[in-house]
């Protein structure tokens, strides 16, 4: 638990109360409709603030501009935290009281049916949970959590407070840094999809998977997800990237800084992701291609193999990906030319001269596009 001005001056926001009235102790986060005192709710909407004052939360995190309509609602005395971007500052609110809370009875200790191999290195304050396995020569850093049912495979390095939920699979050699989260049943550092076909004989040769898999500090893996191994390289996902729940990252892959990516996206082998990137679900990259740094994908859209896209901040939509403004264009053209053949069919059609749709024809955002871009050499 924490002050309500503590809390202010750590997230650097405005505290806002009325004369003579108390400090309350903040001790979690919730929304307006299940908080309870205690808890610490935002705003960003009048709407939202209305709900957030008349709660049972002992104060509301808002904007500043709203500070007025606050105080003419139903909760006058309640204290206000005045930021810029309250959404933000609510989460980091909930990562500061999680940092906080006293730490739980199996905090710190071993499980005793965990099996952990020969030349282990286990720091200080780690967790182990029951029937956890821990191949040979495998380090864990302090205050790092390993669930129950985990499989840590041996050579494997984990940083300083990593948390690894139960049932994950962390294949040998394999290195995270510090704070890094993988949830339940993600398999990190499998072989690679890599085969060389016999023209004679149409059979398939593994080519060699050697290599390894690197996830760099707050780095945070969703369940379910799958991310291979280099074949003799690497594959790197640099730090602070999020991946959703179901999402697959193929062999020698580099994922740049801060990219999020939703669920069920899958990412062929040798491809390169720029930094700040932002993927919908389902989205496919093709082998070898490139997105370039600040570049969105949205949902189901596909990049084909040796493709590049660019355009910092420029949004791509479909299969293969173009620039939103242009996909939108397209898909009326094809639009307006199925209503003109549908009427052609019926005897219908009248010929009048096109009108522009002024939403739709309008120049391509800049800076976005699509080119070739060159095979690996690690293939």
């Amino acid at each position: 638990m924490i002050r309500v001005s503590e809390l202010a001056a750590r997230l650097g926001a405005e505290l806002r109360v009325q004369p003579g009235s108390a400090d309350p102790m903040v001790s979690g986060v919730a929304s307006a409709e299940r908080a309870e005192p205690g808890d610490l709710v935002f705003a960003e909407a009048p709407a939202s603030l209305e709900a957030a004052c008349a709660s049972r939360s002992c104060a509301v995190l808002t904007l500043p501009a709203m500070a007025g309509d606050a105080r003419r609602g139903a909760a006058r005395e309640k204290p206000l935290l005045l930021s810029s971007q309250p959404r933000l500052d609510f989460a980091r609110a909930a990562k500061l009281l999680q940092s906080l809370a006293p730490p739980g009875p199996d905090s710190g200790k071993i499980h005793p049916t965990a099996v952990i191999g020969a030349e282990a290195r286990i720091a200080k304050d780690v967790t182990i949970g029951a029937f956890a396995v821990l191949g040979a020569g495998v380090s864990v850093g302090e205050g790092t959590v390993i669930d129950s049912g985990a499989t840590i495979g041996a050579g494997v390095v984990l940083g300083r407070c990593c948390h690894i939920y139960p049932r994950v699979v962390i294949y040998p050699g394999a290195i995270t840094g510090d704070r890094v989260i993988v949830h339940a049943g993600a398999v990190l550092g499998a072989d690679g999809f890599g085969y060389v076909r016999d023209p004679e004989t149409g059979e398939y040769t593994q080519f060699p998977q050697r290599g390894v898999l690197v996830l760099e500090d707050d780095v945070e893996i969703g369940a379910n997800s799958t991310i291979d191994r280099g074949a003799l390289a690497e594959t790197r996902i640099a730090r602070g990237s999020k991946l959703d729940n179901l999402v697959h990252i193929g062999h020698n892959v580099r994922i740049g800084r801060q990219v999020v990516m939703a669920a069920q996206t899958g990412i062929s082998g040798s491809c390169r992701i720029g930094d700040r990137a932002v993927f919908g679900g389902q989205v496919g990259i093709g082998d070898h291609a490139e997105v370039g740094e600040g570049v969105i994908l949205g949902g189901q859209g596909g990049v084909l193999p040796m493709k590049k896209l660019r355009g910092d901040g420029v949004a791509f939509w479909g299969t293969p990906a173009k620039p939103l403004r242009r996909y939108l264009q397209e898909l009326a053209a094809i639009t307006r030319a199925a209503r003109e053949s549908r009427r052609r069919g019926s005897g219908q059609i009248q010929r009048r001269d096109p009108q522009p749709d002024p939403q739709l024809d309008q120049p391509e955002a800049p800076n976005g596009g699509e080119d070739n871009g060159g095979r690996d050499k690690d293939a």
